[in-house]
C-alpha cells in the first residue's frame, strides 16, 4: 500500500517561461497564435499518449480501453483491493475527458454499484485529486490508482453518503457485512452466475448420463 501512496506523489516542478521586455508585438501575435495552436492540439495528443502508456504500463489491478472508438470516453476496470472489504470483485468505472484536458480534471464515475462512503448512487466519487487538488501534471493512471487506494482506505470525515460514513465509524461489523454483499451482488456478479450455469450444465449432464445409464 505505501508503494501505491508512494506513486501517487506528482513530480512538481516549477516552469518559469522567459520572456523579453522589447520583444516586437508582430513576434507576441505569433507566438500566441501558436500556443494556441498547440493547445487546440494538446488534448488529443495528450489523450492518446496516455493510452499507449496505460495499455503497455498499467498500474496495479486497474485497466482502461477506448469505449466505443472515442478517444475521449475511456471504460475501466479495478479489481477490488487484497484484504477490502471489496476482494475480489471487479468494479467497472466510466471515464470522459473534457475538451479542456489536461488544464481540467476528467469525470471518473463507478459503474458498478460499490457500498462506500466516498461514492453516491450515482457513481459519482468523492476525490481531491478529481476535484481542488487536480493538476495537469496528473494522469488518468495514477487517477485510477487513488480511486483504487480510496477503496482500502475510505475517508468517511469528507463523505458523499453520510449514513454510509456514520455506519463505518460506529458500526464497522455492520458496515463490513454489507460492503462484502454489494461486492459480492454486484461486482461478482457475471462470475458467479457464470459458475451457476456451469453448475447446472454439470447437473444436466450428470442427470442424462444416469437416465441413459437405466
Amino acid at each position: 500500500m505505501a508503494a501505491a501512496l508512494q506513486q501517487l506523489k506528482p513530480n512538481e516542478q516549477q516552469c518559469v517561461m522567459p520572456t523579453e521586455d522589447n520583444e516586437p508585438s508582430t513576434s507576441r501575435t505569433a507566438q500566441a497564435a501558436a500556443a494556441a495552436a498547440a493547445a487546440s492540439a494538446s488534448p488529443m495528443l495528450r489523450i492518446q499518449r496516455e493510452l499507449h502508456e496505460i495499455g503497455q504500463h498499467p498500474p496495479p489491478n486497474c485497466s482502461a480501453e477506448l469505449h466505443k472508438e472515442d478517444l475521449y470516453h475511456w471504460r475501466a476496470t479495478l479489481t477490488g483491493p487484497s484484504g477490502s472489504v471489496y476482494e475480489g470483485g471487479s468494479f467497472r468505472l466510466d471515464i470522459r475527458f473534457p475538451p479542456a484536458y489536461p488544464f481540467r480534471p476528467p469525470q471518473v464515475r463507478f459503474m458498478t454499484r460499490i457500498y462506500h462512503c466516498n461514492v453516491d448512487s450515482r457513481g459519482v466519487i468523492c476525490l481531491d485529486v478529481l476535484n481542488e487538488r487536480w493538476s495537469p501534471v496528473l494522469n488518468i493512471a495514477k487517477v485510477l490508482l487513488s480511486i483504487w487506494v480510496l477503496m482500502s482506505e475510505c475517508n468517511p470525515n469528507d463523505p458523499l453518503v453520510m449514513g454510509i460514513a456514520e455506519q463505518y465509524k460506529t458500526n464497522r461489523k455492520e458496515h463490513d457485512k454489507i460492503a462484502r454483499y454489494w461486492t459480492k451482488r454486484f461486482a461478482m456478479a457475471k462470475t458467479t452466475q457464470s459458475t451457476a450455469n456451469s453448475n447446472t450444465k454439470l447437473e444436466n449432464c450428470s442427470s442424462s448420463s444416469k437416465s441413459n445409464s437405466n
